[in-house]
């Protein structure tokens, strides 16, 4: 959905709409029914006209006045526009404490992301984790096969990153999401994208006085 309408949104709005995904779930979490532009906008540190032009793109109603958008339903216009509301499937390289703790993530599923197994190469870790089962890599490619997985997730270290990530393009993957700090070299068609804790934490503390 989001690759069909790319020509018409700009990559800036595309990348805010899991921010505003997360902000009207915590809304509705609190038993709000109905949710304002202004109210968006000061919760995200936002504009009301960036809000409100960001929000008509993939809405199907219109914000009533002193009442706003009904939240269940703009909440699932954007899960909509995301592809959210499609489930996706997804594996983890490396089960490590990284990969360990995203095997028992459970946010995923509120994104139509579903993690379907682990692989490592160390037979010790074999097994099962947080009710997802471990396989050694040699059947990488069998179980990626049987459920059509397109997104792997790499949680390995820097040197054996490149080669865990050729693995998962051999098996079938599509798109890399990879917590290994090294830029790796993927064929044309094949999305990357890259997550760095240290860099972000690193940022964080950029923006705060010591």
């Amino acid at each position: 959905m989001v690759a069909e309408r790319e020509n018409s949104i700009s990559k800036a709005t595309v990348s805010r709409m899991p921010a505003y995904l997360r902000f009207l779930k915590g809304e509705q979490g609190k038993g709000e029914k109905f949710i304002s532009s202004a109210t968006v906008a000061k919760g995200m540190g936002l504009t009301a006209i960036s809000v409100r032009k960001d929000l008509a793109l993939v809405s199907s109603q219109q914000g009533k006045p002193r009442i706003g958008y009904e939240l269940e339903t703009l909440i699932r216009d954007i899960e909509k526009f995301l592809g959210y509301d499609r489930w996706t499937d997804a594996v983890v390289v490396g089960a490590g404490g990284l990969g360990r703790a995203i095997l028992a993530y459970e946010g995923f599923e509120n994104y139509g992301i579903h993690v379907v197994a682990a692989f490592d190469s160390a037979p010790e870790k074999v097994g099962a984790l947080a009710g997802k089962p471990v396989y050694p890599m040699e059947r990488l490619e069998e179980i990626v096969a049987r459920h059509g997985v397109r997104v792997g997730i790499l949680t390995v270290p820097r040197d054996a990153a490149q080669e865990a990530c050729n693995e998962l393009i051999k098996a079938g993957i599509i798109a890399v999401l990879s917590f290994a700090p090294v830029h790796l070299e993927v064929p044309e068609g094949i999305s990357v994208k890259y997550e760095d804790l240290a860099v972000s934490l690193a940022a964080l503390c950029g923006e705060i006085t010591c």
